[in-house]
């Protein structure tokens, strides 16, 4: 008889908790369906990417450098992504959140 009690409200929580998240768009999901758009490959110099996509809509300050063993990392912010440069090569490309309503990172650091 407990357990038909304890039954009842565990449904409803998981009823609402799924109506809550259902407006949500994750982030990868929108990878996932966009996987054939064009983006930078790591090992690419930061001529390639230039070449390829143009300028981009900004280049951030430069992190990190303090030790040997720390590289300066530079990031290119372009509509769809975020290229992280070591040096001058492609080392990570990162899909920017498309609205506020996406799941997803949050914008770099600026």
């Amino acid at each position: 008889m407990n357990r038909r009690i304890l039954a009842v409200p565990m449904s409803m929580l998981l009823g609402m908790s799924a109506s809550a998240f259902a407006a949500d768009t994750l982030l990868v999901d929108r990878v996932q369906e966009t996987a054939a758009q064009a983006a930078p490959v790591r090992g690419w110099t930061s001529t390639q990417v230039q070449a390829r996509f143009g300028e981009p809509q900004q280049k951030l300050e430069p992190r990190g450098g303090q030790k040997r063993q720390w590289p300066t990392i530079h990031r290119w912010v372009y509509p769809a992504f975020t290229v992280y440069f070591e040096r001058d090569r492609v080392i990570d490309v990162v899909a920017n959140q498309a609205g506020p309503d996406e799941i997803g990172p949050k914008p770099p650091i600026r």
